[in-house]
């Protein structure tokens, strides 16, 4: 099977906007015979805290009309977006829908970075589906730097950990480098980082999507400027 990992620039608090952009890269991504798309945290807002947090118009659910555009790229999708819950707060969230756009699970973040906290709901589920045979478990961005998330994900039976995240110039350029090969070298599991490219709030992406193999080999990275997608087959287990 082969899985993309996408980084892109996003609009700010343009749903629309960004389900579009998202689109384009989930069909180049199946065009390129990958069979997952994973992207970075908040798609289809860029990294706009506050206007999320005044505006409920911008968090979106898994039946959100907004999504039609990726639900018909004929490609698995991993989504983050903010998710209504029960309660006043969103969810940063990750939907997973299949090729042919049936939502398959939601995974909540569960560690909330900052100021995140204040606006934000944190999950308590572990995130776990499968595709073509394969298991898969889900973290977003400050969720990989707590081990216990995808060692879990390990533990379960799981071969492939996707990480919806948004890592920065400056310090990000580091966490970025060595999170995510640990991650696959202390747990056995490919890891595929998606990213922001470009302006992300307060932020500027640093780039670098990137696929990881079990052990921490590089398999697939993506440059530090332009959005796109980057592929890498996962093996069998074993």
């Amino acid at each position: 099977m082969k899985i993309a990992a996408a980084q892109m620039t996003c609009v700010p608090a343009d749903v629309r906007a960004n389900a579009a952009r998202a689109a384009a890269l989930a069909v180049t991504a199946r065009e390129l015979g990958a069979a997952l798309v994973v992207f970075p945290e908040f798609t289809l807002t860029g990294y706009e805290l506050e206007a999320l947090a005044a505006d409920p118009g911008l968090w979106t659910a898994a039946d959100d009309p907004r999504l039609d555009p990726l639900r018909a790229a004929g490609i698995a999708t991993a989504v983050n977006v903010a998710l209504p819950g029960e309660g006043p707060r969103p969810a940063i969230a990750t939907l997973v829908h299949d090729a042919d756009g049936a939502h398959v699970t939601t995974y909540r973040k569960q560690h909330l970075f900052r100021h995140e906290r204040d606006f934000f709901e944190a999950g308590t589920d572990d995130g776990r589906f499968e595709l073509l045979g394969v298991r898969f478990s889900l973290g977003v961005c400050y969720d990989n730097h707590f081990p216990a998330v995808p060692g879990r994900g390990a533990a379960d039976g799981c071969r492939v950990h996707l990480a919806s995240s948004l890592y920065g110039t400056g310090d990000g350029i580091r966490e970025r480098a060595t999170v995510y090969p640990g991650i696959a070298e202390r747990h056995g599991l490919y890891v595929v980082l998606a990213n922001h490219v470009g302006p992300a709030g307060p932020w500027t992406g640093c780039g670098g999507a990137a696929v990881w193999a079990p052990g921490g080999a590089l398999l697939a990275e993506a440059d530090d400027r332009t959005p796109s997608v980057v592929t890498a087959e996962i093996g069998p287990v074993g």
